[in-house]
């Protein structure tokens, strides 16, 4: 995806550390990257914005959880997404690709250029 390139991934992470410094990684690959602390600033991206992707916690502090992944699955099931937590386990049905934290920067990468590709 090329930075001329209109679509976007979002990158949904309350914790600021995790959530810009994969930002930069991911601009650094050549993604068009936007970011939200919580889920209310995720769907105003979404609305705003053309994303084709989206990358996000499960656990937040507004909107987040369960209710988050509803929202997701009802509203958002025609683009990519992945949850990324340390607070799931494998048992937990989520109907998304879950990648648990600690994760390497290189695995979101990948799995992005794979969802991609295949769209």
């Amino acid at each position: 995806m090329s930075n001329r390139d209109n679509r976007y991934i979002l990158l949904v992470e309350d914790e600021d550390s995790i959530r810009l410094t994969l930002r930069d990684f991911l601009e650094k690959q050549g993604y068009n990257i936007l970011v939200a602390s919580d889920g209310v600033s995720a769907i105003k991206q979404i609305l705003d914005h053309n994303v084709v992707m989206i990358i996000t916690d499960y656990r937040m502090q507004i909107l987040g959880g369960d209710y988050w992944i509803k929202f997701l699955e009802r509203f958002c099931s025609e683009k990519n997404i992945v949850i990324t937590s340390g607070f799931l386990h494998p048992e937990f049905p989520i109907p998304f690709e879950v990648i648990y934290k600690p994760f390497d920067y290189y695995l979101i990468a990948e799995r992005i250029k794979e969802s991609l590709d295949t769209k």
